[in-house]
């Protein structure tokens, strides 16, 4: 519970300071949310592309309850039922319609160039969602999420050159 709060606190400051600093230069601040997908079904292991389970479906909505107070200007998800079912909650929160991507094939360049004053929610798995944060992060910090792990949010500020991240951990 208490790291609810706390994240519901980083969450609320983050969005004042944004609001409260409306001039040019936070125009230039982005922020990315990184989530990995919610749990997937694992009873057919053949099934590349499963849907999410029911604690899955909840922990979507949840993500959409924690991430409430974070307006959004575009939500990124890969080409997976089990991500595009989680970032969905959100997406709808927000009135956005999902933007698909492909892990294999960013630009983190030109994708942090198209996204740069934004606020973003990207949505991915295990091993693509930290090597995402490492790409916008220009270095390698953090590995591969435990495959029992979906309750990892990542939050990155790039503000110039500056760059800002944080590891939140939600059960």
């Amino acid at each position: 519970m208490k790291s609810i709060f706390l994240i519901v606190m980083t969450l609320i400051f983050s969005t004042s300071y944004s609001q409260e600093n409306d001039n040019n230069a936070s125009k230039s601040i982005t922020t990315y949310y990184f989530i990995r997908h919610a749990e997937k079904d694992r009873t057919d292991p053949s099934d590349k592309d499963p849907h999410l389970t029911q604690v899955g479906i909840a922990r979507a909505n949840r993500w959409s309850d924690i991430l409430g107070e974070v307006k959004f200007d575009a939500i990124y998800s890969t080409d997976y039922h089990r991500t595009k079912k989680t970032a969905l909650p959100t997406a709808t929160k927000n009135n956005l319609e999902l933007k698909i991507y492909d892990p294999k094939n960013i630009d983190v360049t030109s994708f942090m160039q198209e996204t740069k004053g934004q606020t973003v929610l990207i949505v991915g798995h295990s091993n693509t969602t930290p090597a995402f944060v490492n790409k916008i992060l220009g270095q390698i910090k953090y590995e591969d999420i435990n495959d029992s792990n979906n309750g990892n949010l990542y939050i990155v500020t790039v503000n110039g050159t500056t760059i800002i991240d944080q590891l939140l951990v939600i059960n």
